[in-house]
């Protein structure tokens, strides 16, 4: 029956290919696309095969593997100039008998996790909605060989165009963290958005609204409506994807990068949570602070005891951390509050009804692989619900009150979030029990991403900074 409503569709759309999306560890896409008429019922049953050595997953004893479709997520691929139906899916091992699910694919962590919490009893459903910040370009050139290294961005709307005697300078450019909420002319990617948005709906993805950010140079928000935990996932990847092809259609360029302009705002990916049972909101209680209940409570709780850990997932790049820096609405330290941008879990105030109170976490940033950071969150917070882990009780708030303004006596007595990635990876190696439970994320996932990232570091640390030039090279 899959497969005849497939070809329904792919008669319906004159459909030629069908192409198949895979995650890989760091959370990129990758595809195989097969004509429409190499297309058949066992391709649910057996899959397509594919090496998954070239992955980056830790190796199994054959690197042979299959990709499942989900007939579910089947979509015209707006972006291809040949008629093509797209689907995600999952992926498994190639056993005697059946096929195992691989344990360590992205999609497979999620959807454990919430099986995980639904045998434990605490809940049935994590509802999340993350917010989506990202810069828009004209341009982006970068090179790291033995004799240059350096990176140009540019977009016209920037501050730094102004004196520019060049067509098209209007005077219109907008100053450094001066963008929020800036209206046409000066918003260029206002009808850009709205092109983006109207074509996440087509694809299922419900929009809440979008806007012009803080950065000056072209930094974008899209907020979406909250969703089941492993559907938001895959919308993460399908919103990424539609961003940066529209952009790249536009002629210009589209980057999640936390940090890609020095002193300008940085972009977080903040992912806003809930907990259902039996279609009953977990997180109301009128009598509890703003709103929250005892288990939401112990489920901040959770994430502020693991947040060090964390965020080797969910911000696991070495520019992740220049983001994660005093005065520039970013989280430094580990704490909760009410309508309060500077810690790190922040509730909204405006969401009063029952089924919508929630509270966001801050630091996430759009480098992470989403379905291993949407599952490290939900599991970090079951943790605190099993263990009734109170953040009051252990001094991380409520802080009530700007924690910028603090004095170095005062922040010294609150503890910050890692200030790199080394540091993230080191809390990871110490701390991650709460995510290894239930056979959720596999000890070796947990091993191999802590190699890669400490090879990436290395890299890193072994390649001269352009700026070091500048405060070392007459010594």
């Amino acid at each position: 029956m899959k497969s005849e409503a497939i070809r329904k569709i792919c008669e319906e759309k004159q459909i030629r290919m069908i192409d198949f999306k895979m995650t890989d560890i760091d959370g990129r896409w990758r595809h195989i696309t097969i004509p429409v008429e190499r297309f058949e019922e066992s391709v649910f049953t057996y899959g397509i095969g594919f090496d998954g050595s070239n992955y980056g997953y830790a190796p199994i004893e054959k690197s042979d593997m299959v990709f499942l479709p989900d007939a579910d997520t089947a979509y015209v691929d707006p972006f291809a100039s040949v008629p093509t139906l797209t689907m995600c899916g999952n992926v498994c091992t190639i056993g005697k008998g059946e096929n195992k699910p691989f344990d360590q694919y992205p999609k497979n962590v999620s959807l454990r996790a919430v099986e995980y919490m639904k045998e434990s009893g605490v809940a049935d459903r994590m509802v999340i909605g993350p917010e989506f910040e990202f810069y828009l370009f004209d341009s982006a050139r970068f090179e790291v060989s033995p004799q240059q290294c350096g990176y140009r961005i540019d977009t016209k709307q920037a501050d730094w165009n102004c004196s520019l005697d060049t067509p098209g300078n209007n005077g219109y450019e907008v100053h450094g963290k001066g963008g929020y909420h800036v209206a046409a002319p000066q918003d260029v990617g206002y009808d850009l958005r709205s092109r983006m948005c109207m074509m996440m709906e087509d694809w299922g993805i419900k929009v809440k609204y979008h806007h012009h950010e803080v950065g000056g140079p072209g930094q974008m928000e899209i907020e979406v409506e909250l969703a089941d935990m492993p559907e938001m996932a895959d919308n993460t990847m399908i919103t990424k994807y539609i961003i940066k092809n529209m952009a790249a259609q536009e002629g210009k360029t589209a980057t999640f990068l936390p940090k890609p302009i020095y002193q300008e705002a940085g972009s977080g990916m903040h992912v806003h949570m809930l907990l259902l049972k039996d279609g009953k909101p977990l997180f109301y209680d009128e009598n509890g602070y703003s709103g929250l209940s005892h288990t939401a409570h112990y489920f901040i709780g959770g994430l502020l005891k693991h947040i060090a850990s964390l965020c080797a997932f969910t911000n696991p790049s070495t520019n992740s951390f220049k983001r994660l820096v005093p005065g520039y609405e970013a989280p430094v330290t580990i704490g909760y509050a009410t309508s309060n941008r500077s810690a790190v879990i922040r509730i909204p105030a405006y969401a009063k009804a029952p089924e919508t109170k929630r509270f966001e976490l801050r630091n996430p940033d759009a480098t992470a692989n989403p379905y291993y950071a949407y599952a490290a969150i939900l599991m970090a917070g079951l943790d605190g619900i099993e263990n009734q882990i109170d953040p009051a009780e252990n001094g991380w708030g409520p802080y009530d009150f700007n924690l910028y303004t603090l004095s170095e006596e005062e922040q010294k007595r609150i503890k910050g979030l890692p200030k790199s990635l080394d540091e993230a990876l080191d809390a990871l190696e110490a701390d991650h029990d709460y995510l290894t439970k239930g056979g959720v994320f596999p000890q070796r996932l947990i091993d191999v991403w802590v190699e890669r990232k400490r090879a990436e570091l290395k890299k890193m640390e072994q390649i001269p900074n352009p700026a070091e030039f500048k405060m070392y090279y007459d010594l």
